[in-house]
């Protein structure tokens, strides 16, 4: 599996820890997020990961940056694209569940490395429902 990760300066440590994470359980990475803590903007980092989810070029994507919203907001800019800014384990297994989010946005500055990286885990390994929120998530996208 392909997993594409962008971040901001908010975002190097926590990036580098879910990388680290992510590929000790045999993960591909697709790195298009900064390595320093120097002050960037945040659309230069995640309009990259959004384009690999809309291209095919990845199946998931994970986003950090300060408050999670910037880079939410970018990421959901592109086609096909449902990034989820989550900051608990039930939204985080709700966004896979009905909503097929296939980007996780984490804010930074207001959950643990702890909870990021089950966040990641919980995101990666729930399956989206269908069903009924099958046909919710086909009228997301605008034509």
């Amino acid at each position: 599996m392909q997993i594409s990760i962008g971040n901001d300066h908010a975002g190097t440590a926590y990036k580098e820890a879910i990388i680290k994470h992510l590929q000790d359980n045999g993960q591909e990475i697709i790195n298009h997020g900064t390595d320093q803590e120097d002050s960037v903007d945040y659309p230069d980092f995640i309009h990259p990961v959004a384009k690999d989810i809309e291209n095919q070029k990845a199946q998931f994507g994970i986003i950090i940056c300060g408050s999670g919203n910037g880079a939410n907001m970018t990421a959901n800019k592109h086609q096909g694209v449902r990034s989820a800014l989550c900051w608990n384990n039930e939204i985080v297994a709700l966004a896979r569940q009905h909503n097929n989010a296939n980007i996780l946005s984490i804010p930074a500055r207001f959950v643990s490395l702890q909870q990021a990286i089950k966040f990641v885990d919980i995101f990666l390994d729930t399956p989206f429902d269908g069903g009924r929120h099958q046909r919710r998530v086909e009228k997301i996208a605008c034509s």
